[in-house]
């Protein structure tokens, strides 16, 4: 076990982004659910704002845990290749996932819209820092990427406690920069390299985001 529970992560991958820290141009967006207990210590360690950025993994027809690719917020979708290869019915089958991931997708922005969304902030000129609990294949961080790209900030950090060396690859493909702590062999699923992986459910999430949105008003009342 690497990791005791997602704090316990976000406070270590905080000790490896400490460069951030005050800057005033940083955004923290964490990704739903399990991502947001790990950047919530993130953003508290480095005083910047926290956000959710919501991504969804696409399941394949009736084996839902394997999967097809991953939808964010903004229309996007990044599919896993290997997988969609070996997956019977084509397009058809396809459209359906993606439709179905979506609906879930859009049910988390309404209920997240409530802790103030991140859709709506302005992102230009601002360094970006987008944190998950890990990434097996890195499709989740890959459609982050691709959604806040979209909103042009000025560099998009990928931050990570633990990821596979092929997500690891990925991902430095598309970010402007990847801090990961552990890149273990060999690496079958995120939640091995974690003591607690609980399920992180939307009320935890809610209540994180609000508490970090109550923080930054407070320090901006101080700073002001």
């Amino acid at each position: 076990m690497s990791f005791v529970d997602r704090h316990s992560a976000g406070r270590r991958l905080a000790a490896g982004l400490s460069r951030f820290a005050g800057r005033g141009d940083v955004t923290v967006f964490a990704l739903p659910r399990g991502g947001v207990p790990v950047a919530a210590e993130v953003a508290r360690a480095l005083g910047a704002p926290l956000e959710p950025l919501i991504v969804r993994k696409v399941g394949a027809p009736g084996a839902p845990e394997l999967a097809l690719g991953t939808v964010a917020t903004g229309g996007v979708f990044v599919a896993n290749p290997d997988v969609l290869a070996g997956v019977p019915g084509g397009s058809e089958s396809l459209a359906r996932a993606i439709e179905l991931a979506r609906a879930e997708l859009a049910r988390r922005e309404r209920l997240y819209a409530a802790a103030g969304g991140g859709r709506g902030v302005e992102l230009r000129g601002r360094t970006v820092i987008v944190v998950d609990d890990g990434a097996a294949t890195g499709s989740g961080m890959l459609a982050a990427v691709e959604a806040l790209r979209a909103r042009k900030p000025a560099r998009i950090v990928a931050a990570l406690p633990v990821a596979s060396r092929e997500a690891v690859t990925r991902v430095r493909a598309v970010a402007d920069e990847t801090v990961v702590l552990e890149t273990p062999q060999p690496f079958y699923a995120v939640g091995e390299f974690y003591q607690d992986f609980s399920q992180v459910p939307d009320s935890q999430v809610l209540a994180l985001l609000e508490a970090a949105r109550e923080r930054n008003l407070t320090q901006a009342g101080e700073r002001s």
